[in-house]
């Protein structure tokens, strides 16, 4: 008699703002480590790309957009970008753990008639960074973060919005200096933006101008967080955050044109 195969592929999405869904293959759904994970027979997972070389490990996952848990609307706004997703074999009847089959992060996600394919980047991906930095007349460290150390208690200010045209965001308080939240961002505490956050290009007054539009309609009252931004230049640094001793850039440095000059030129 031939033994019957009880093995059930499953797959767990962690997205960056917390939320973590479960899904499976399986024909009904399954609790594993306390997570429920959904029956999802349209996702299905290509071969995974593997190597005991220095090359990146990458597969992708394809599936229809028929799930509540995926909706077409969050992929484009981005909600799953960057997610970590494991994907592993259990026994369907035990919930016991048969086999790990890969793990990354989604990369490029694309969407099609038939539905959407995400592509997993594996850990090795991040071979493919740069080894060292290359020199910057401006500052290549994120305002407020450990190499920066410009404390941002007070730079982050729970606001309400008044109106908003395009790129265009009108909040209810001015910003505390001139451009104070240019180069910063703007991050979606209510509405159907919860979750996402927008980057600032520039701000006057009560005014911020975004890179891009909001995802979703943004309705007036919509509270937010707008945290002040940084235009990385070495005037900036010493003059409005006085953190020169940490400014991780070389303004003074050479350029290249000073190699093509000459006299009287």
């Amino acid at each position: 008699m031939t033994a019957l195969a009880t093995i059930a592929l499953c797959w767990r999405v962690e997205r960056c703002d917390g939320v973590t869904i479960g899904l499976t293959a399986h024909d009904r759904d399954l609790t594993i480590d306390g997570l429920v994970h959904r029956a999802a027979p349209g996702m299905t997972p290509s071969a995974v790309v593997r190597g005991d070389g220095l090359a990146a490990d990458t597969m992708d996952v394809g599936g229809a957009l028929t799930s509540s848990a995926i909706d077409e609307r969050d992929l484009i706004a981005g909600r799953w970008d960057g997610a970590r997703v494991a994907i592993f074999a259990v026994d369907w009847v035990t919930g016991a753990l048969h086999a790990e089959l890969g793990e990354g992060r989604i990369g490029s996600v694309e969407l099609s008639d038939r539905g959407f394919t995400a592509e997993l980047r594996g850990a090795s991906a991040a071979l493919d960074r740069a080894v060292v930095e290359t020199t910057s007349a401006d500052c290549r460290a994120a305002l407020g973060d450990k190499r920066c150390r410009v404390a941002m208690a007070g730079r982050r200010r729970m606001l309400r919005v008044v109106s908003v045209e395009g790129v265009v965001v009108t909040v209810d308080a001015v910003e505390p200096s001139a451009d104070g939240y240019g180069g910063g961002v703007l991050r979606w505490i209510g509405g159907a933006n919860t979750g996402l956050a927008s980057a600032i290009a520039g701000s006057a007054g009560a005014t911020l101008t975004l890179r891009a539009d909001p995802a979703f309609a943004v309705a007036a009252g919509t509270l937010v967080e707008v945290i002040e931004g940084c235009d990385k230049t070495i005037a900036t640094c010493a003059g409005r955050f006085g953190n020169a001793l940490n400014f991780r850039g070389e303004p003074y440095l050479p350029v290249m044109d000073l190699l093509t000059r000459y006299p009287g030129g």
